[in-house]
């Protein structure tokens, strides 16, 4: 977000070159503009936070339980790719018949995902230790 910001803002801070000539003038410009956008990220940023704080009260599934449907489905993806598809090729070639062509994920997405899930769990667990939530 930060990145998207700089971006939006550089544009602009060359604009101010051109038009003001008095360089404290155009710096304290350029920092007010700068400072504006963040605070209107921030601003999304928390509205995001209300959205889902809603979306978790519902006591409907398909508006509360899509965030962990994806962490099941993740945890069951893993499960096959990392236990359960090498335990069968294993038994599978115990027994004489060795199995080749087992379906695969593509782990890069779900790891993906994954670690995104875990990432925001762990920044919840942090919260909570720091008594930053109830």
């Amino acid at each position: 977000m930060l990145n998207l910001i700089g971006t939006l803002v550089g544009p602009v801070s060359s604009i101010l070159d051109k038009f003001i000539e008095d360089k404290d003038q155009r710096n304290k410009l350029a920092h007010e503009i700068a400072t504006l956008a963040e605070n209107q990220a921030h601003e999304i940023s928390l509205a995001q936070v209300d959205v889902n704080k809603e979306e978790a009260k519902s006591p409907s599934l398909f508006v509360s339980g899509w965030r962990p449907s994806i962490g099941w489905i993740c945890s069951a993806s893993m499960g096959y790719h990392f236990v359960l598809q090498p335990f069968i090729v294993f038994i599978a070639a115990m027994y004489g018949t060795p199995i080749e062509n087992l379906p695969e994920f593509d782990m890069s997405s779900l790891m993906t995902i994954l670690l995104g899930m875990l990432g925001l769990g762990g920044l919840r667990t942090y919260e909570k230790q720091k008594g930053l939530t109830k």
